[in-house]
């Protein structure tokens, strides 16, 4: 029959929806979205923001504060890998961007070298936003890089292409010639 509930199509859009809202990496079918703190913290808002009526001014402040967090995560991702493919890792950086709970640290002697880098990163350059607070996921990343000899590389990199700034200067005022 033409008319049947069988359509395998019919349900197609409720479930990008449904993924849309627990994509919480921007990753569709992220099995981790709840692994780590970060995600929790971003799954607990959209929990919370589903219980309250869309014309509320809090679901209004929630939905900000979730596409805020998303879009931030974004941009991170996108720094990660406007770097990695600066250091010839074209191919292969969306690998070693992923990140899942399957994922281990290669070398545990690594730990410590990792979380160093990690932190040196964090406090040196602005690859991550001022209000950004560390990921696990680039603990990963950064293990990973270790293991391709490649994260000192990455930091030099990061510090050129996103130098820290004094909390006063502007953007375009580290590229004026002082003036007399």
């Amino acid at each position: 029959p033409l008319c049947s509930n069988n359509n395998p199509y019919a349900s197609f859009g409720a479930t990008l929806a449904r993924d849309e809202e627990q994509n919480l990496w921007s990753t569709p079918h992220d099995v981790t979205h709840t692994e780590a703190d970060d995600d929790r913290v971003l799954y607990n808002m959209i929990v919370v923001r589903n219980q309250l009526d869309k014309d509320s001014e809090e679901w209004q402040k929630l939905n900000y504060d979730i596409y805020t967090l998303r879009q931030t995560r974004k941009e991170v991702r996108s720094r990660w890998k406007h770097i990695l493919e600066d250091l010839g890792f074209q191919k292969e950086a969306d690998s070693l961007l992923s990140v899942t709970k399957l994922s281990i640290i290669s070398d545990s002697q690594n730990m410590g070298k990792a979380r160093d880098i990690l932190l040196k990163l964090s406090e040196e350059t602005n690859i991550f936003p001022t209000s950004w607070e560390l990921s696990e996921r680039y603990l990963f990343v950064v293990d990973r890089l270790i293991a391709l000899d490649a994260a000192d590389e990455f930091f030099k990199m990061a510090s050129v292409v996103y130098p820290k700034r004094a909390s006063g200067e502007r953007a375009d005022d580290s590229q004026k010639a002082p003036q007399c």
